[in-house]
């Protein structure tokens, strides 16, 4: 794992031009602000970069990165994964809209016999909601994205390798599953993994001493 060649040029602007803000950072890589919001994130996070309200950003001389990318090898999926949202693909899409914002998710994990079936976020139960459907009975299953069209990951997956996956298939989250049987597709959902796990593992590694 290494930094970005994007975070490496944020760098060296940095060294060249501190104090210097992040509008401007963003304009000598003629990028808009929020592109590379994410990039300064984890520069200051790992301390490689230090902020000053109102005055920008400039570099620390310290490099905490090689001591993140050595803890994060060791890390896996099951010491991060949070509890998931699993319900039944024959449940209606009202009871499922209901569920997924008591429990404030992003997406809800769809099982069919106890087995992933498929996935549905916020995005496709606002699209079902302003449709002219019958939520209150009309199956999850009839608007779910159906394996094998889900990326998941298992217990002993390294979180850096995780976090690439959610970053490559630009989710919000990954089931984390058992295989029961991988030629029929019987994976049994234990966990989700999810860019929150990612972000405090960002903010534990940064706040250490």
């Amino acid at each position: 794992m290494d930094l970005t060649n994007r975070q490496l040029e944020i760098i060296d602007i940095v060294k060249k031009e501190a104090p210097i803000t992040g509008d401007d950072i963003a304009k000598k890589l003629e990028l808009s602000r929020a592109t590379i919001r994410p990039d300064l994130t984890i520069l200051t996070m790992l301390e490689i970069l230090g902020a000053r309200p109102k005055v920008g950003y400039f570099y620390t001389g310290k490099n905490n990165f090689n001591n993140f990318a050595k803890q994060a090898k060791n890390i896996h999926v099951k010491d991060t994964m949070s509890v998931p949202v699993v319900m039944d693909e024959n449940i209606s899409i009202y009871d499922v809209i209901v569920g997924l914002f008591l429990d404030n998710m992003g997406s809800v994990f769809v099982t069919s016999d106890g087995f992933l079936a498929g996935v549905v976020s916020r995005k496709d139960l606002l699209r079902s909601a302003i449709g002219k459907l019958d939520l209150q009975n009309t199956p999850i299953g009839l608007i779910m994205t159906r394996m094998p069209n889900i990326a998941y990951v298992l217990e002993e997956t390294p979180v850096i390798e995780a976090a690439k996956l959610i970053q490559a298939r630009e989710v919000d989250s990954l089931p984390v599953v058992k295989i029961i049987d991988k030629e029929k597709d019987k994976l049994k959902v234990i966990g989700r993994f999810t860019k929150t796990n990612v972000n405090n593992l960002f903010v534990e590694f940064a706040s250490e001493k």
